[in-house]
């Protein structure tokens, strides 16, 4: 009998970090509901942190969950997740750390004999693991082919050589968009790559392909030029999240909501407020960063004249950084995590300030809303890029320095906070372009996850080759056992 859907067992293993999570839980949803079993494998307290919570508020019983444990008493100055460190980076301790959960998810392999692995970029013993067990490894990379494809030109190239300042812009060639960068924009992962990184890219050469949270409507061009390099292949099925989430999920994604700001949100006009919110590991707190620069942002918001709804960490509304929280009538402010697609998709909201993590600008399209630019680290200059350079929703506020050390970052002014905020939420043609730009995105983005979509047709082409894999395998195993 032809094996089905219902047959293929897959094992998920994302990064332990909310912003890797949440969209491999969002994937492993989309692939059990064509019937397969996926199974999501993390280390205790971010089971109980992140998946326990959103699982059991998800409608797919075909969802496992399975915890291995992290070696703290081996990495004793660690925690098990990204947030809880002092910089939100991964150094070479915390990849080590990562390391050391091969034996236990080889255990679970050897146990569980899946047919799959799809897993972080990060776990690069993932797919010698997966080669030695004979089923393919898929790498999940939570960035944009646009920002995949800019690391490999600059790192490449070395481009940041031709510059004889970090403030000196240089042009990407072999682009279809007129791309410039700065040195003190780039990651400095890629003008110091770590020693790990040389056994990340070597990974990726034992890997079967690489699954996307993007969609080709989104960045047609860039989605084209990974696939005729043919080193390997691609699928792109976001937004993962867009298809199978009710309004009281999307209201929990991730953990509690805050309901309050709802009925805050009721109260306002249509598209007035500004959302603001700087991800899940950017450490904007008054501990960490200088207090011209929590003025800074204070004052370019009130000189805006929008309401807002701020999400910070720490104490920063009663140092007076901000507004009490509470329902004032210049902003609401919540403390710790947001419910952020379900506020994004609320018809109060018109503009989004973002630090451009790719989840961050992801939820920010497929809402619909414009968005004010605010990079902080990691590949979030090259997105920055991309909403502004290329899709044409976006305002930068200026920021040009690649940290995750806030203090060597240059501060903002709040005029730049102000006029940004009056370019994607203000009067004028320019301002109203970005707002019928933005929208487009949005029903370019929902029609990709509907049936007959580029990425509802290429998440079913990713189960059919794992289903014809599997099929291989079992005629393999079959014939030899016949001899």
């Amino acid at each position: 009998m032809a094996s089905t859907a219902a047959d293929l067992h897959i094992f998920f293993l994302p990064l332990l970090a909310p912003g890797h999570m949440i969209p491999i839980l969002d994937l492993s949803i989309l692939i059990s509901a064509r019937g397969a079993r996926s199974t999501i494998i993390t280390t205790p307290s971010n089971a109980d942190l992140i998946l326990r919570p959103s699982l059991s508020r998800s409608d797919s019983p075909n969802i496992h969950l399975l915890t291995i444990p992290f070696a703290s008493d081996q990495s004793p100055n660690l925690t098990e997740n990204l947030t809880g460190l002092r910089t939100p980076e991964v150094t070479p301790q915390f990849f080590a750390s990562l390391c050391l959960l091969e034996p236990h998810f080889e255990s679970l392999v050897i146990a569980h004999r899946p047919d799959c692995i799809i897993s972080d970029v990060l776990y690069p013993w993932s797919a010698g693991l997966a080669k030695r067990h004979g089923i393919p490894r898929i790498a999940f990379h939570g960035t944009s082919y646009f920002s995949f494809t800019l690391m490999g030109l600059v790192g490449r190239l070395r481009l940041y050589d031709s510059v004889s300042s970090p403030d000196e812009p240089f042009v990407v060639p072999d682009l279809p968009h007129d791309i410039k960068l700065t040195r003190s924009q780039l990651f400095p992962m890629i003008i110091s790559p770590p020693e790990y990184m040389a056994g990340i890219s070597a990974s990726l050469q034992e890997t079967y392909g690489m699954v996307m949270n993007t969609f080709y409507e989104l960045e047609p061009a860039y989605a084209d030029s990974f696939k005729s390099a043919g080193w390997m292949r691609g699928w792109n099925v976001g937004p993962v999240f867009l298809r199978h989430w009710s309004v009281d999920s999307i209201r929990n994604r991730g953990g509690a909501a805050a309901s309050d700001v709802f009925d805050w949100l009721d109260g306002k006009k249509a598209r007035s407020v500004l959302y603001v919110c700087f991800g899940s590991l950017p450490r904007f707190t008054a501990a960490q960063l200088p207090a011209a620069q929590l003025r800074e942002i204070r004052e370019g918001l009130e000189a805006a004249g929008r309401p807002f709804v701020w999400v910070v960490r720490g104490g920063l509304e009663e140092e007076g950084y901000v507004p009490v929280a509470g329902n004032g009538s210049g902003g609401f402010v919540i403390r710790g995590w947001a419910p952020q697609l379900a506020i994004l998709k609320h018809e109060a909201v018109g503009g989004f300030l973002t630090h451009c993590g790719w989840n961050s600008c992801m939820e920010g399209i497929a809402a619909g809303v414009p968005m004010v630019t605010w990079p902080l680290f990691a590949d979030q200059q090259f997105n920055e890029r991309l909403l502004v350079d290329v899709l044409g929703v976006g305002v930068g506020v200026g920021s040009v320095v690649n940290s995750t050390r806030e203090e060597e970052r240059t501060v903002v002014v709040a005029e730049r906070v102000a006029a940004a905020v009056e370019g994607v939420m203000g009067g004028g043609e320019e301002a109203e372009e970005r707002r019928r730009k933005a929208r487009e995105m949005k029903e370019a983005a929902e029609k990709a996850v509907r049936e007959g979509g580029a990425s509802e047709g290429d998440l079913g082409r990713m189960v059919e080759e794992l289903l014809a894999l599997k099929r291989s395998r079992v005629e393999e195993t079959e014939i030899k056992c016949g001899d």
